[in-house]
C-alpha cells in the first residue's frame, strides 16, 4: 500500500465510529473472531483501546494485523484504524 491510499482510508477512517474496545483482558478469541468478521463486511474498521488495557495501540496494531492479515492504517492517539480487502462480492470494496 502506498501513501497515497493510506491518506485515503485515513481521510475516510476518520468520520468512522470505533466499532470494538480492546481493555484489561487484551486480545481474546472472541475478539478476533468479530473484528475478522468486521473486516470482511466493512473492510475498513476502527478500534478504541481503553486506558486499562495493558497494550499500548501500536502493539494492538500489530498483533491485530499479524493475526488478521489486515495491513495497518494508522494509530490516532488511543484508537487504531485496520483495513482488509474483504473476499465476499457482496461487499462494497473500497476503491483506490
Amino acid at each position: 500500500m502506498n501513501g497515497k491510499q493510506r491518506a485515503t482510508l485515513r481521510s475516510m477512517a476518520s468520520t468512522l465510529d470505533s466499532i470494538f474496545q480492546i481493555g484489561k483482558g487484551n486480545i481474546g478469541e472472541n475478539q478476533i473472531k468479530g473484528i475478522d468478521d468486521a473486516l470482511e463486511k466493512r473492510e475498513l474498521i476502527k478500534i478504541s483501546v481503553l486506558r486499562s488495557s495493558e497494550m499500548d495501540a501500536d502493539e494492538v496494531l500489530s498483533e491485530l494485523c499479524e493475526k488478521l492479515n489486515a495491513t495497518a492504517v494508522c494509530t490516532i492517539g488511543n484508537k487504531v484504524v485496520l483495513y482488509r480487502r474483504s473476499k465476499s462480492d457482496n461487499v462494497k470494496h473500497i476503491e483506490f
